[in-house]
Order: structure tokens, then sequence, then C-alpha cells
């Protein structure tokens, strides 16, 4: 089977490294297989995400050598023009019972009653699943616009990831019913790259660590949605010497500054050091790094960089 890989940026700002070395580490794991690499423009929040920012991520892409097969700036690859296959997915779910209407408030989501993953993310309760039909109308008569969740089921799943190992979750215990509509009508991440990557024939998701605790909820919905869930790479974080994770409020961090600081194959060396396939930061073009790469030499723990 031809290996089938993505990245998959949202167009909200500059990337950053930590962007840089998953964009790398998916395009040497495609190059090193011989298949094809999709870049899907993830601007589901249209609010917080522009063209403009893609065409610029894109730029940057190419400026550091690193291309891809299918994808960019074409309508069938921004997700938010993909809403039509969302809603068919989200049919499917509402005939197999298992999507219902959520009132809570922010406040009431994060209470400090509500059961907490061991990293403090809030498992929902399912406080809205037990409302009555009566208790429903009467919050919809107040103006509450419901978001939507997904009923997890009590059920362990249990997943080899390509680069972190065995990882398995509890749905109903270390996920909860999540959100797959928000209740102004956009639909959410979780349900969104499921449909994207099977409809894209995606078999190789490789991505950054904070994720790995959403792959078994993303492999058990593309089960129910009639799919195969893709295999799961999941590569380590870069953190600032004080641990913070990198983000784009990082500038000196994202492109702009970066590129600014280096030449192309100065930051791919970089990277490459990062990712455990150098010994030393040397310069290097990605397709040199092809025959270096296997996911046995990718540090399964976060990585601390620090600049000068």
């Amino acid at each position: 089977m031809e290996v089938r890989g993505r990245f998959a940026p949202s167009p909200s700002g500059r990337m950053h490294l930590g962007n840089l070395l998953a964009a790398l580490l998916a395009w040497l794991d495609v190059r090193s297989n011989r298949g094809k690499l999709v870049l899907r423009i993830e601007d589901l929040d249209t609010q917080r995400t522009s063209p403009k920012f893609a065409a610029q991520l894109m730029d940057d892409l190419r400026w550091l050598g690193l291309d891809w097969d299918e994808g960019g700036l074409e309508p069938d690859y921004m997700q938010s023009k993909r809403t039509a296959y969302y809603e068919e997915a989200f049919h499917v779910l509402e005939e197999k019972g298992l999507v219902y209407p959520c009132y809570c408030t922010r406040s009431q989501r994060m209470a400090a009653s509500a059961p907490h993953r061991d990293d403090g993310a809030v498992v929902y309760s399912g406080r809205c699943f037990r409302l009555t039909a009566a208790e429903r109308e009467a919050l919809e008569r107040s103006g509450r616009r419901p978001a939507w969740r997904v009923r997890c089921p009590d059920l362990k799943i249990a997943l080899e990831d390509g680069n972190c190992g065995t990882y398995a979750e509890n749905l109903a215990q270390d996920c909860g019913d999540f959100i797959v509509r928000r209740s102004d009508g956009v639909f959410a991440y979780q349900l969104a790259v499921v449909v994207d990557d099977a409809l894209m024939g995606v078999n190789h998701v490789v991505r950054g660590r904070d994720l790995l605790c959403s792959a078994p909820r993303q492999a058990w919905l593309h089960r129910i949605l009639g799919y195969e869930p893709p295999e799961f790479f999941h590569t380590p974080l870069l953190l600032a010497p004080d641990g913070r994770r990198l983000a784009k409020r990082d500038r000196d961090l994202d492109m702009g500054a970066l590129r600014d600081r280096y030449r192309p194959e100065e930051l791919v060396g970089l990277l490459a050091w990062y990712a455990g396939l150098l010994d030393e930061p040397q310069n290097a073009r990605p397709d040199e790094l092809i025959p270096r790469f296997t996911w046995a030499k990718v540090p399964k723990n976060d990585v601390v960089v620090g600049f000068s």
C-alpha cells in the first residue's frame, strides 16, 4: 500500500520551530517510503485564520526545501471549504444515536468538581446527556445555543504509535464525551480531521506529541464512521529552556525571525539534530536526510532548545 502522509498546519500565524520539526519529519516519513504528501490547510476557525498566513506558510515550506504532492490553497484541501463532508459524517453519528446537545457554559465545564486527566484537562461529566426534554426546551427558550458532543463508550482503545509506542485510553474515563460541533455551528477539529484523513486517503499521520491523547478517540471515530484508522507517529515537542512549549507567540522562534538568522540548510540541519538524525548541527538539505531517516532515531521525549 502506498504511504500517504500529510502536513496540516493552521494558518493562524507564522509557523514556529516546533511546527517545522513536525513538517520535516512528516516529509521524511513520506519520502523515505516513496509515498505522497498532502498539504491540508486547517482553517476551520475563519475568525483566527487567513489565506494570507496560508500562502506565507507555503512559501516558508518551499524555502526550507519541503514540497508536497497534493493540496495547498485548493478548495478541496481547505477545511473551511469542506463543510459538506463534515455534515455528512455528523448525520451518520446522529443516525447512530451518538450525538447530543450540550448547553454547558465554560465555567460549568471547568468546574472544580469535574473529573480531570493527569495532564489537567477536564473530562466532561456527561451532564447534558442526562437533561430531560423539558430542561432542553427551557434552555433553548432562554437563548442558549448548544454545542454537540459525541457519546463515548466505556471502551479501552489501544494503538501502537510509530514513535511513542503503545498508548491506550478508556474513552469514557480518560477522554469523556467530546465536542464534534461548536455552538456557532462550526465543526470541531476532532471530527474534521478524521473525515479529512479518511477521504484524502491519509494512512500515516505525523504530528506533535501534544496530540497523542487525541489519537484513541480519533481512531474510534474512524471506525464508527466506517473508515480504517491511519498509523500515528507523534513527534517530540520543542521546549524553551524554562520548559515552555514553543508556540506562535514566540516571535523570536517563528519563521520570520528564523529566515532572518539562518540559511535554509542551516535550519534544516538544526532540526535534523533535534530529531536525532545528525550527531551535531550541520548544514543539510531535506533530500540528504532521507537515507538517514528512521523513527528509531527520533527522540520519544521532548527536546529543550536554546538560542544565543
